[in-house]
């Protein structure tokens, strides 16, 4: 038995969640798939189960792409203030974390719930458990093949998502359809993933693990630099916190990250000045600036001993050691890889689809939206945003 309907959109996270329920309130008939038999998991284990749904200040500025400018115009056309007024409607408490970050007073399920409200207003047929077999274009028509029966309409659209997360779920079943229709894909990498080090160079730092503080992280080039303020943790393989999820969108393999461990202190120079006034031992001194387990085993690192007073220390060994704290140079051998990212980095290249509307311009009908696209927000909520503007684009076109 075969199915006509207007639209086909394949994967019920968020941005295919949105687009279908702005399609079906448009009076399209949508069909909504997704191969898991639970709706939505990112968004249920997100935040912590709190779903950080947006960010206040999410812009162009806060997302990484090959081609930058893409974004803008779903994202001017469809801003936070828009999904809070959703949520406004369904009488959903929201609090403000940090920087503009927005999380569930109670629970991620309430987004979800939401959602699918939203989609049965516009009466969405969605079905879950629900497998593709083919995917073929056929006069005008796209025809799904599914283990639920064949399904064919007028619009297509892909919201997969990335290769983050597999054991919630994720495949490559995008990109395999953007192959399929000769479209490129800018390389996946794994983003917003703890960053990893070789096991003999990172011994020395295991006694580290589990300290955690402010710092500022950089990496890259002029043409494409990360730099950031947030949270570093130290970890028994690596870094991790906020700081490098961060950076690690912007990290490439085999450079360097550089790290300011104490941003708002000079250290070297408050170390010359205490030598000069000061009787106390270096431990005690760079305690004062450093968690005391951390100044502890960043002296024994570097070959320094914290019982020495530091009025008997030369100033260009107070220097280094302030260079240590302050321009930390370090390189990672890799990543915990896609199954600690929040997101995927690269996909299908946005030069291909038309920034109004989502669609291939070489294939009428088709779409791509969310993270399945070449477009990767900063951590703190920018992510969903792009996924509801994305899925708006797409929902009002097709």
């Amino acid at each position: 038995m075969i199915k006509q309907v207007d639209v086909v959109v394949i994967g019920a996270g968020a941005a295919g969640l949105m687009c279908a329920a702005v399609a079906g309130q448009r009076g399209k008939r949508v069909v909504l798939i997704d191969h898991a038999s639970v709706l939505a998991e990112k968004i249920r284990i997100s935040g912590g189960g709190r779903c950080n749904f947006t960010n206040l200040y999410a812009g162009p500025a806060n997302y990484l792409s090959d081609n930058p400018h893409f974004c803008k115009s779903a994202l001017a056309r469809y801003t936070p203030q828009n999904f809070l007024s959703l949520m406004k409607r369904y009488h959903i408490a929201y609090h403000e974390k940090h920087k503009g970050q927005l999380f569930c007073t109670d629970s991620a399920e309430q987004i979800i719930h939401m959602l699918r409200e939203e989609c049965q207003a516009g009466g969405v047929d969605l079905k879950l458990s629900c497998h593709i077999k083919q995917l073929s274009r056929q006069e005008e028509l796209f025809c799904i093949s599914t283990d639920q029966g064949e399904i064919r309409a007028a619009s297509l659209v892909i919201a997969t998502g990335g290769l983050s997360i597999p054991k919630i779920g994720a495949t490559d079943f995008a990109f395999r359809i953007a192959k399929q229709f000769d479209l490129p894909v800018i390389a996946p990498t794994p983003a917003l993933v703890p960053l990893t080090f070789e096991s003999t160079d990172w011994q020395t730092f295991v006694p580290l693990a589990g300290i955690s503080l402010e710092v500022d992280i950089e990496t890259g080039t002029k043409k494409q630099r990360g730099y950031f303020r947030e949270d570093l943790l130290f970890t028994h393989r690596g870094l991790s916190g906020p700081a490098v999820l961060q950076i690690s969108s912007y990290w490439q393999q085999g450079s360097e990250i550089r790290i300011n461990l104490l941003p708002e202190v000079g250290l070297a120079e408050q170390l010359i000045q205490e030598k000069a006034s000061s009787r106390k031992n270096l431990g005690n001194v760079v305690a004062q600036y450093l968690p005391a387990r951390l100044a502890e085993g960043w002296l024994q690192l570097g070959g320094y001993q914290a019982d020495q007073r530091i009025s008997d220390m030369q100033d260009k060994t107070l220097r280094a050691l302030g260079d240590s704290v302050n321009n930390w140079k370090i390189t990672p051998n890799g990543s915990e890889g896609y199954r600690k990212a929040e997101v995927t980095r690269g996909g299908v290249d946005t030069r291909t689809l038309s920034q109004q509307t989502m669609m291939v311009k070489a294939v009428p009908g088709l779409y791509f939206i969310g993270e399945s696209v070449d477009v990767t927000g900063w951590l703190g909520g920018y992510n969903f945003q792009w996924a509801w503007a994305s899925g708006v684009a797409a929902g009002q076109s097709v």
